[in-house]
């Protein structure tokens, strides 16, 4: 699946490619950055430099198969691309990122930017927030 993929892509299908695409797609964790896969291939027993790391998770963006998101506070981060369209909510304390979606928000951000004679091509909606005491 993962070489399909990455002739999909354009992309040579290479082991550190097809390693960091498996990582990506088994984690339970869908947010992960560039360490963190350099993390799990180095548990995993695999030898790939951080900086092949670096330039695979960059090629797998240009290709449309992971989005990076650059969250206030933290490192880059990134999730695989799977055409749905989700929002997010970065826990400041601990920098968890929560997905969500809600009809309603995304109703009233069209309204918002009609209002002001605009139509929305793309957004991203970012909440930071922390736990209640």
């Amino acid at each position: 699946m993962e070489s399909q993929q990455l002739k999909k892509a354009g992309l040579k299908v290479t082991l550190p490619r097809v390693k960091i695409l498996q990582i990506l797609e088994s984690s339970d964790e869908r947010h992960l950055s560039a360490e963190d896969v350099y993390k799990m291939l180095l548990d995993s027993g695999d030898d790939v430099g951080l900086a092949t790391v670096y330039r695979v998770l960059t090629q797998f963006e240009t290709a449309g198969l992971i989005t990076r998101h650059n969250f206030e506070g933290g490192h880059s981060v990134f999730e695989l691309d799977d055409g749905e369209h989700h929002d997010h909510m970065v826990d400041v304390d601990d920098g968890t990122v929560i997905e969500f979606m809600n009809d309603e928000i995304e109703r009233l951000q069209h309204v918002i930017a009609e209002e002001h004679g605009f139509e929305i091509v793309d957004h991203s909606l970012v909440l930071y927030v922390k736990k209640k005491k």
